[in-house]
This record gives structure tokens, sequence and C-alpha cells, in this order.
């Protein structure tokens, strides 16, 4: 009976495990060092598809200027598939962002209640996209920001697609007033 509540334990952690963007403690840089650039700046909005409902639901970003190099961050919207993860409070989640550089790509290192999430930036023709790491792209322990950085730079290094978490993935987001 007992290894029958274990096994059933182990199984519900890996699926809450995996069906969450990656945190850290730890980022890509130690600080940041790329200037914020003005084009990503502004209200940016999607939808995305409920997996609770099935339906698609208004998600909106916002970017501004913190400093010369930091972002501040706010998401709004549909959010309540984060309202386990107690990161939340009303209807937006709010921190601070700064971009990184790393195998060819951007990143923005995402920094909200003390927890990174790292998320892939793309900005192709008026579309603006975040692609948060899933939490089990490495097997790797982290143990500091340089350890994240050579797992990330390994993982898109050594990977035809990139493990993302596509729960929380915001693609193709237009800038809206």
């Amino acid at each position: 009976m007992k290894t029958i509540g274990t096994i059933l334990l182990l199984f519900f952690l890996t699926v809450s495990l995996c069906s969450c963007p990656y945190s850290s403690p730890y980022k890509l840089d130690d600080s940041p060092g790329i200037y914020v650039e003005d084009v990503l700046l502004g209200k940016w909005a999607t939808f995305v598809k409920s997996t609770r409902s099935n339906r698609e639901e208004p998600i909106k970003l916002v970017l501004s200027k913190k400093n010369d190099t930091e972002y501040n961050i706010c998401f709004t919207g549909y959010l309540d598939e984060l309202k386990p993860f107690r990161v939340i409070s009303a209807d937006s989640i709010s921190g601070t962002a700064f971009m990184s550089t790393l195998a060819g790509r951007q990143f923005l290192n995402i920094n909200i209640k003390s927890s990174y999430y790292i998320a892939e930036l793309k900005y192709e023709g008026d579309k603006l996209s975040l692609l948060p790491l899933v939490e089990h792209f490495t097997s790797k322990m982290i143990f500091n920001n340089n350890d994240l950085r050579n797992s990330v730079e390994f993982h898109y290094k050594s990977r035809v697609h990139p493990m993302l978490d596509t729960e929380f993935c915001l693609k193709d987001m237009v800038r809206v007033n």
C-alpha cells in the first residue's frame, strides 16, 4: 500500500514539475549589460488558449523602461492557469527584466518575486514573442549564474527544437494602445 502511494505521489509531482516554466534564483548574466531596446517598449497583446475552458483568452504584456538596462514588465489578462503557482495578485503579474544574449539568441531574465524565469525573446516583423523554457529543460543541478548560462547554451546548441513551456508561450503579440 505504501509503495502505491509513493508511486502516485511521484507521478503527480512529475506532472506538476513538467507543467510550469523554468524558475530559478539564478540568471543568465550576473548583472544587466544590454541597453533597453526602445522598439520593445509599450503594450503588446495576444490570445492564449485556456487548457481549462478550451477558449482563447486575451493576455497583455506591458514593457516600460526601469533604467538604461532594465525593463519593468507586467502581464495582465487571463491568468487563471498561474493561480496554483501563487505568483499573481488580482489579474496581473509584475516584475523586472533584463536582456541577455546567448547562443545567437536574445533572452529575457524575468524577475518575479525573487525568482528568475528565462524566456527567449523574438521580435520579427512588428510581432513580439516570449518563449519560456520548460522546468525540465536540463537534468543538471544549477548552483550559480554560470551553470545556468552553460546549461541554456548547451540546450540551444544540442537540440533541434528547444524545450519550451508551450502553455506559457506568448506568440506573435502585436502592439496595442
